[in-house]
This record gives structure tokens, C-alpha cells and sequence, in this order.
């Protein structure tokens, strides 16, 4: 790939991608170039056939690590002595020196919200390049769109209430980094992940740790220094030893100290217990005190329904620290994104499963979205791309279910980000996939974000591309009968 300068170079978490890849991509490619095929085109789709954590969307992220990842994506002279240990042909290894990216590839924008089968993003090139992105390509976009999606509920359960980023020492190695600017762009407001922090230009914040604490004679002590050495940002974290019996008694008396020397005690934490007994006993002790500016924070375990439970107890909590359960995606581990070839030069291909659900969808095609007239989302169609107004989109494994849409307003979701190896516009900054994907959040409707039986969003497919994809299993069906 072409190398092209952006605002955002520093970002970058991989150099020397091209051997971040299975083994069989390696041997298929060669496999390809071999037999003479590495010149021909294909077309493979990304995409994903069910929600996480049994929600009803995902927020797509990831796609700015992996156009800035690509631009380095050359085979080094190491690199090549090691496949050549490996038993690869002599001329496959010759025609890696000079390799370079010259594909394209289409996608929709990060930070968008997007729904099982559709073809979110669009790679065209010859079939070793397409090839050889696949491993690259799902490891970047399956897992940052996972942690998009779990910050995104975490932050529809808080509401206007602060969620930071806490886990990263919980996280799976430097996936961390990954992790917390997905989160970012999901919604959370902020990281303790200093390192994400400066790499993405986001909000690093953070309090202190019990071993602060502990390493003071006195928890009182603790608390004193600390408020000393940062008077404008001081939380004081209080169940160290007994959260109502020394903790809060302690953190009122330096507030109050603080307060003689015309300063704030900006909160304090809860990190163990009844998260929402402690909380509405803190926020008492401290009204009791004239402190009601002191805010309570609140972290150990969370996620977006003990978040949920906890508002519901109208536990008087201001912030949300949010860890493992976040940066690991819990309960869902991996979002099931698959890449899968849809067209060989001018042939549309599908894959053929005797569940219905894993036929794959042929040819090149785009994502329509039709919208309500007050802007909220109606449904989406998967269409092929010549396709202009489809007026009906039909469920994907059961035709009888259509729906009309005309007479909706309609958005193409696809985008040009890569043409011929060359990147076509600035990467987007976290924080602007972050706003993105809150104003898209804010057009879906909210039966689709509910976490009990949340409304299933309609996706169908045009008629035309029914037909392809019904045309081309028969023909399979009758060649191998």
C-alpha cells in the first residue's frame, strides 16, 4: 500500500503487519500465485450474524487502526527469510519482495450503528491481496466493534452520569490500547489508560489505589497528603479499612480542611460492598456535612446491568468506573464477524450451508438506510450496487416478509476509504467516531437498545439480489446432483 500522511500517525499499534496473519492465508495466497491466479479480482464482504450480549445492534470501530496499519503493509527482508524456512516456493517469496496493497476497500463509518448479515465492509483487489487481509481485518474490526458496542450499552444504562475506562489491567495484553479507544468511541467519557490516552488524544483521568492508602501510617494521613498534592482533583477512595467508620469520617474532616484553604474535595470512591447502600450512606454523611458537592463515585465488577440495577435503586452515584467486564466484552468474548468472497472477477460466488442462515450472499453490494421523516431509523436493505430505489426489501431467509420502502428517505451507508492502495481522506479522530456514533445511537430507536428481548431491526434484501443468490444455489444444487 501506498504510504500517505495523516493527522493521526502517531496512532499507529502495529508496524510490519503483513506476517500478523494465519498460516493458511500465506499458503493460499501462494496456492493462488502459483496456479497462476494471483492476478485475478475478488470481492470479499465483512460481516456478522448475530448481536452481542444479546442486544440489538453493534457500533462498528476499528476501521481507523486498520487503514493506518495497512499503509505499512510490506514483507521485510526477515520476514522473508522466515518463510522461506517455512518451505515456501522460492518464486511465491520473490514476488512478496515487491509486494504492495493495491486494493480498495469500502466500508461505512466508524462509529456507525450496524445489524447482523449486512456487508459493512466492502475489500476489492486480486486475490492474493484480498487474501492475505482477512486474519488482519477480522482481529482489528471484530474486537474494537465488540468494545464499541459494550461501552455503548454501558453508557445508554448510566445515561447522563460519567463512565470511565478503568480496565486495562484487566485486559488481554496490548489489546488494552485497542480497548480503550473503542470504549471511547461507544460512548464512555474518559480512560485511566494513560497510555490509549496519548496515543488517541483522549481524556485520561484516575483517583488512587488502596496501596496509597496502606503505605501511610493513618488512612486520615493518606487522605491529607493526597488532597495536598492534588487540591483540584482529589477523590478520595474510602473503603480501604471500614467504609462508614473511617473512610467517610475521614474524607469529610480533609474536605473540610480543604474548604479552611478556599479548595474542593472533588469525590470520594466505593470500590467494595452494597455499591448502592454505601452510596446513599455516603451521599448523607456528606449532605449531613454541608458537602454536596462532593461527588460519589463507584467501581468493583460493573457492568451495564448491575449499572442499570444500581440507577434503578436510585443510588445517588455520580460516576461509573467500569473494568473487566468492559475491556473483555463480557458475556460475549468475540463478535462473530466473518469475511467471506462474494465475487470472483465478474462472477458473483456464494457459499452454500444446509443452514439456511450461513448461505452467503453474492456479489458486489451496498447498504441502504430509509429513515422516518424525524430522521429515526427504519430498516436497512442489503441491494446489489448497481441498484438505485428497490421499492421492497424481503427478509432474508423468509421472502413472505417484506416490507415497503419508497416512500422512506433513504442514506447509503458504504464509503470509498481506500482506492487502488491509497488512503482517499483524513482518519477520523476518536473523538469525532465518538460523536458520530452518539448521534447515530440517538436516531435508533429504543426498542432496539432495551437489554431484555430487545425489537429485532429489519434488514431484507432487495428482490433483484434474492434472486441471484436463489439462481446461483440452484445451479450449484444441479451441478453436483
Amino acid at each position: 500500500m501506498k504510504n500517505t500522511e495523516t493527522a493521526h500517525t502517531t496512532r499507529q499499534t502495529l508496524t510490519r503487519p503483513a506476517l500478523y496473519t494465519d498460516y493458511y492465508e500465506l499458503a493460499m495466497a501462494q496456492g493462488y500465485f502459483l496456479a497462476g491466479r494471483h492476478e485475478e479480482t475478488a470481492v470479499f464482504d465483512y460481516f456478522f450474524r448475530s448481536n452481542p450480549f444479546e442486544g440489538g445492534y453493534v457500533i462498528f470501530a476499528g476501521l481507523s487502526d486498520l487503514v493506518e496499519i495497512l499503509s505499512d503493509f510490506r514483507f521485510h527482508d526477515d520476514e522473508i527469510r522466515y518463510l522461506e524456512e517455512e518451505g515456501f516456493h522460492p518464486e511465491f517469496l520473490d514476488y512478496l519482495r515487491d509486494f504492495e496493497l493495491n486494493l480498495t476497500i469500502h466500508a461505512v463509518r466508524e462509529g456507525e450503528v450496524v445489524f447482523p448479515l449486512e456487508p459493512v465492509v466492502r475489500v476489492e483487489g486480486n486475490l492474493v491481496e484480498t487474501q492475505l487481509l482477512e486474519t488482519l481485518l477480522l482481529n482489528i474490526l471484530n474486537f474494537e466493534s465488540l468494545i464499541a458496542t459494550k461501552a455503548a450499552r454501558l453508557k445508554y444504562a448510566a445515561g447522563e452520569r460519567v463512565v470511565l475506562d478503568f480496565g486495562l489491567r484487566r485486559a488481554q495484553g496490548l489489546g488494552g490500547i485497542q480497548a480503550s479507544k473503542a470504549a471511547v468511541i461507544g460512548g464512555v467519557d474518559g480512560t485511566s489508560n494513560v497510555y490509549a490516552a496519548h496515543r488517541h488524544g483522549l481524556s485520561a483521568s484516575g483517583t488512587m489505589a488502596h496501596s496509597w492508602i496502606q503505605s501511610f501510617d493513618s488512612e486520615l494521613e493518606a487522605f491529607r497528603k493526597f488532597a495536598e498534592l492534588y487540591p483540584k482533583n482529589a477523590v478520595l477512595l474510602v473503603d480501604t479499612y471500614d467504609t462508614l467508620e473511617s473512610g467517610l469520617p475521614n474524607a469529610i474532616k480533609v474536605a473540610e480542611e480543604m474548604e479552611e484553604r478556599d479548595e474542593q474535595l472533588k469525590g470520594i470512591r466505593l470500590d467494595s460492598g452494597d455499591l448502592a447502600y454505601f452510596a446513599r450512606k455516603s451521599r448523607q454523611m456528606l449532605d449531613n456535612a454541608g458537602l454536596e458537592y462532593v461527588k460519589i463515585a463507584a467501581s468493583n465488577q460493573l457492568d451495564e446491568r448491575l449499572v442499570k440495577s444500581l440507577i434503578s435503586q436510585n443510588a445517588p452515584i455520580d460516576l461509573f468506573g467500569v473494568g473487566t467486564r468492559l475491556v473483555t466484552g463480557q458475556d460475549s468474548p468475540a463478535l462473530d464477524g466473518v469475511y467471506k468472497l462474494s465475487q470472483i472477477n465478474d462472477e458473483p460466488k456464494l457459499k452454500i450451508s444446509e443452514n439456511i442462515e450461513k448461505v452467503t450472499l453474492p456479489g458486489r453490494k451496498k447498504i441502504c438506510r430509509y429513515l422516518y421523516d424525524d430522521g429515526s431509523f427504519y430498516g436497512d436493505g442489503i441491494v446489489m450496487e448497481s441498484e438505485e430505489n428497490p421499492e421492497t426489501i424481503y427478509h432474508p431467509y423468509f421472502p413472505g416478509r417484506h416490507s415497503k420502502i419508497a416512500k422512506y428517505q433513504k442514506e447509503e451507508l458504504l464509503h470509498t476509504v481506500i482506492k487502488n492502495g491509497a488512503s482517499l481522506h483524513e482518519l477520523p479522530s476518536v473523538e469525532e467516531c465518538a460523536k458520530y456514533a452518539n448521534q447515530r445511537l440517538g436516531q435508533l430507536n429504543p426498542e432496539h437498545k432495551r437489554f431484555e428481548n430487545p425489537h429485532i431491526y429489519k434488514v431484507g434484501i432487495s428482490k433483484e439480489l434474492m434472486q441471484l443468490r436463489d439462481q446461483l444455489t440452484d445451479n450449484y444444487k444441479r451441478k453436483n446432483q
